[in-house]
C-alpha cells in the first residue's frame, strides 16, 4: 500500500484542516454534554464518528467544530452559547491533544506542538437573532466562521433548501457580511442559495469559505456549488471544502433520496416523519430499493472538478462527520482522510498540491481574513444597524 503510506507521511507534515464536524451537537443530542459518558479520549466508534485516537489516525491537524443549533429551536442564541461551552470543555479536558485556535498563527503553533488546533464555526445566521452585537459576541467567544443560513431561510438570507424569499441577501444581510469582514469572521457559504453565494461574493472584501460543500456539476444538489461561483473563488481568494455526505456527492444518492421522499408522501407521510409507522414505510422502500453507496473515488471526483474550475489554491476538506448518518465506503469516520489523499496521489496529484488542500489553503484564508479585518477596523467602527432600519 505505497500510496497509503505516502498519504500518511504527507499528513504527518501537512495535516488536514477539516471545515466542519458536528461532534458538539451529537454530544448534546446523545448525552446532553455529559462528557464522561462520551469521553473522546476513549473509543467512541459505537456512538460517534469522532474521538481523539481516530482524529490522530486520520491525520487531522485542525478542526472547525460546528456550534450548530437547529433553525427551529427556540432560544437559538442560548443553545449556540451552550455549544461553544461544549467545545471549550473539550479543549480543557484534553490539553495534550487539543489547542484552542483563534488565528492562523495559532493554527501553525498547534501544528508545531503536535496538537489539533480547535476552532469554531456557527452554522446558520439564526444563531445571531438578527443582531450584529450578538455576532460580535460570538466572535469574542472564539467563533471564526458563520454559515449564513442552515436548511431554512432567515429574515436576511436565502437557504439552498428553502423557497427563495429575499433574492439572496437583503440589505441587512449585506451589512452582516460587511461586519463579519470587519471582525475577521469568515463568511461561510455552505447551505446558502446560489443567489446568496453570488450576493455575498459581491459584498465580501475578505475570502469566503464553503465549510462543507461539493461541486454541483458533479452532483446536482442545491447544497453544492455551481461552476460560475467556483470560477469566482480565485479573485476572492476563498476555499471550497469538499464534503463527504453521500447525498451531496453521489448523483445516484440524490435521485434515491428524492424517490424515497416521494414514496413517503405517496403513503401519506412527511419525508422527515420518524414515527414507527412512517419508518416502516421507509424501511420497506429501502429493502426493495437499496441505498446507493458513495466511495472514496466519488469524493475525489469533486476535488478533481473543483481543481479544474477554481484551481488547487481554492480547495479544502469539510467532512461533516457526526452530522450525517451515512458516509462513503473508506471514509466512515475521521480516521479515513488518508484513504482520500492516497486516492488523489494515485490520480497524479503532487505532494505540493495536496499540502495546499489539507493545510495551507485553509490557514491562508483565515490569515487573509485577519488582514482584511485590520484594514477595515482602521477605517470604521462597529455597525449598529438593525434589520428594521435596513430592511423595513
Amino acid at each position: 500500500m505505497p500510496s497509503l503510506d505516502a498519504a500518511r507521511a504527507l499528513l504527518a507534515e501537512f495535516p488536514v484542516v477539516d471545515g466542519h464536524n458536528d461532534l458538539p451537537w451529537a454530544l448534546r443530542e446523545q448525552v446532553r454534554y455529559d462528557l464522561d459518558a462520551r469521553d473522546i479520549a476513549a473509543d467512541q466508534s459505537a456512538h460517534l464518528h469522532t474521538d481523539l485516537a481516530r482524529l490522530r489516525a486520520g491525520g487531522v491537524g485542525a478542526q472547525y467544530w460546528s456550534v450548530y443549533v437547529r433553525s427551529d429551536l427556540p432560544g437559538a442564541v442560548t443553545a449556540t452559547l451552550e455549544q461553544i461551552d461544549c467545545v471549550r470543555q473539550l479543549i480543557e479536558r484534553h490539553p495534550a491533544d487539543l489547542r484552542a485556535a483563534l488565528t492562523a498563527a495559532d493554527m501553525e503553533a498547534a501544528r508545531a506542538e503536535g496538537r489539533i488546533a480547535s476552532l469554531m464555526g456557527a452554522e446558520g445566521g439564526h444563531s445571531i437573532d438578527n443582531s450584529l452585537a450578538t455576532l460580535r459576541g460570538l466572535y469574542e467567544l472564539g467563533v471564526r466562521y458563520m454559515t449564513l443560513t442552515h436548511n431554512d431561510n432567515i429574515a436576511w438570507a436565502d437557504s439552498a433548501t428553502d423557497e427563495p424569499a429575499v433574492g439572496g441577501l437583503s440589505p441587512f444581510g449585506h451589512e452582516v457580511v460587511r461586519e463579519m469582514n470587519r471582525l475577521g469572521m469568515l463568511v461561510d457559504l455552505s447551505h446558502v442559495a446560489a443567489t446568496t453565494m453570488r450576493a455575498a461574493l459581491d459584498t465580501s472584501t475578505a475570502p469566503v469559505i464553503f465549510s462543507h460543500s461539493s461541486a454541483r456539476a458533479v452532483c446536482d444538489h442545491p447544497r453544492n456549488i455551481p461552476d460560475d461561483v467556483l470560477e469566482r473563488l480565485p479573485a476572492n481568494g476563498g476555499v471550497a471544502m469538499v464534503t463527504f455526505v453521500p447525498k451531496f456527492v453521489l448523483q445516484a444518492a440524490v435521485d434515491w433520496s428524492a424517490a424515497a421522499e416521494e414514496n413517503m408522501r405517496a403513503n401519506g407521510f412527511h419525508p422527515l416523519d420518524s414515527t414507527a409507522e412512517a419508518m416502516k414505510v421507509h424501511h420497506a422502500f429501502e429493502e426493495s430499493h437499496p441505498r446507493p453507496v458513495a466511495t472514496v473515488p466519488t469524493v475525489a471526483d469533486h476535488l478533481d472538478h473543483i481543481r479544474e474550475v477554481a484551481g488547487v489554491d481554492h480547495l479544502g476538506i469539510g467532512g461533516d462527520y457526526d452530522g450525517t448518518p451515512f458516509t462513503p465506503d473508506g471514509l466512515g469516520d475521521v480516521s479515513g482522510y488518508p484513504n482520500l489523499i492516497a486516492e488523489l496521489l494515485d490520480r497524479g496529484w503532487s505532494k505540493a498540491d495536496l499540502a495546499k488542500v489539507t493545510w495551507q489553503n485553509s490557514v491562508r484564508v483565515l490569515g487573509a481574513a485577519e488582514d482584511v479585518a485590520r484594514e477595515e477596523q482602521s477605517r470604521r467602527g462597529p455597525s449598529n444597524a438593525t434589520l428594521e432600519q435596513l430592511d423595513g
